[in-house]
C-alpha cells in the first residue's frame, strides 16, 4: 500500500491547506469534463478540521483493492486507481494555482458548487482530497432555510451564508494514484461512467463477441446507460470469456447444472432475449459459481482467483 503508507507519512501538521469549491464536471456526458473553481480564503480553525478529516480519513483505511468495475469497498478499506486512467489530471488543472481571479469573492461564487477539494502541501508534495458538497450548498436550500443559532439559552438568528463540511472524503489524489473511498462519488465527479460507455460501444463492435450471440441487440438494450450494467459489460470485455471457444463450450453443456436456461442456436450461438439477458451477464462474468464444500450454487459479485 504505497501510496496509503505514503500519505499517512505525510507531516500534516505542517501543511499548507488551501480549499477550492468546484462547480462541474459540465460538457457533453460522453466527452472530457470541464471544472471550474474559486479558492477560498480559510481560517486556521478550518484548516486545522479538513487536517483532522484527512487524517481520521486515512486512519480507516486497513485495506487498499485494486478499482475494478464490479469491485467494492467498504468503510476500512479503499479501492485504488491510477490517476492517468482517470480524468483526474483536468479537476488537478483547474487547482493547480491560487491565482487572483480565481479567488471567491462572493457568495455566488460558492453556491452550487458541486464539490469541492482540499488542497494539503507538504514541501514538494501534494494531496487532493475530494468531497461531494452536502444539500446546504445549493441556493435552492440556501433559500429555503433560516439559520440559528444558540447561546445564553436562546435561540437567535444568524444570517451569515453557511456552508457544510463533511467528516469524510470521497476520493484522494496524491502523486500517480487514487485511493478512492466513495466509488460512486468518484465516478460522478470525474465522470468515470463515461470511459464505460465507450468501452460497451467498442465491445459492441467487437467481431469476437457478436460472433457469439445471433443478435445481440436485446442486450444491448438490456444494459442501456444503466451505471451498474455498463460496469458489468466492461468487465465482461475485461474478462473476455466469450474469446474463449473451451469456456463457451463448458457454458452450453453445463448451465443446467448451474440453474440457466440461456437458449443456443443450432450453430452454438446465444440467442439473447428480455428474459434471459441477466443471466447471459452472469454467465459471461463468470459468476454463477458452485461450492466444492458445500455444492451449494452462488451469484458473485467479483471473482479474483486464488493460487493453490
Amino acid at each position: 500500500m504505497p501510496a496509503l503508507e505514503d500519505l499517512r507519512a505525510l507531516d500534516l501538521a505542517n501543511a499548507q491547506v488551501t480549499l477550492w469549491a468546484i462547480k462541474g464536471p459540465t460538457g457533453a456526458a460522453a466527452e472530457a469534463p470541464h471544472f471550474s473553481g474559486r479558492w477560498v480564503d480559510t481560517t486556521d480553525e478550518v484548516d486545522a478540521a479538513l487536517k483532522e478529516i484527512l487524517a481520521a480519513e486515512l486512519a480507516k483505511i486497513e485495506e487498499v483493492i485494486e478499482y475494478g468495475l464490479l469491485a467494492q469497498n467498504n468503510e476500512a478499506s479503499a479501492l485504488q486507481i491510477p490517476t492517468d486512467e482517470t480524468h483526474a489530471g483536468l479537476l488537478l488543472d483547474e487547482v493547480a494555482a491560487e491565482l487572483d481571479g480565481k479567488k471567491a469573492s462572493q457568495i455566488n461564487h460558492l453556491l452550487n458548487s458541486k464539490f469541492y477539494v482540499a488542497k494539503f502541501i507538504v514541501g514538494d508534495q501534494i494531496a487532493f482530497a475530494v468531497r461531494k458538497t452536502e444539500p446546504g450548498w445549493k441556493t435552492k436550500k440556501a433559500a429555503s432555510f433560516r439559520n440559528l443559532y444558540f447561546a445564553d439559552q436562546q435561540l437567535a438568528i444568524d444570517d451569515r451564508p453557511h456552508f457544510e463540511l463533511s467528516k469524510t472524503f470521497d476520493f484522494i489524489i496524491f502523486g500517480d494514484t487514487i485511493l478512492v473511498r466513495n466509488k460512486g462519488a468518484f465516478e460522478s465527479v470525474l465522470r468515470y461512467k463515461s470511459t464505460q460507455r465507450e468501452d460497451f460501444v467498442e465491445l459492441q463492435a467487437e467481431v469476437e463477441f457478436l460472433a457469439a450471440f445471433v443478435d445481440v441487440t436485446p442486450l444491448v438494450e438490456y444494459v442501456g446507460d444503466n451505471k451498474i450494467q455498463l460496469r458489468r459489460a466492461c468487465a465482461i470485455r475485461d474478462k473476455g470469456h466469450y474469446r474463449d471457444a473451451e469456456f463457451m463450450q463448458r457454458l452450453r453443456q453445463t448451465q443446467a447444472e448451474y440453474g440457466l436456461v440461456i437458449q443456443f442456436n443450432g450453430d452454438g450461438k446465444i440467442i439473447a432475449t428480455p428474459d434471459t439477458c441477466a443471466q447471459i451477464m452472469k454467465a459471461l462474468l463468470d459468476h454463477r459459481l458452485k461450492s466444492g464444500f458445500s455444492t451449494l450454487v452462488y451469484d458473485v459479485q467479483d471473482t479474483t482467483p486464488v493460487q493453490v
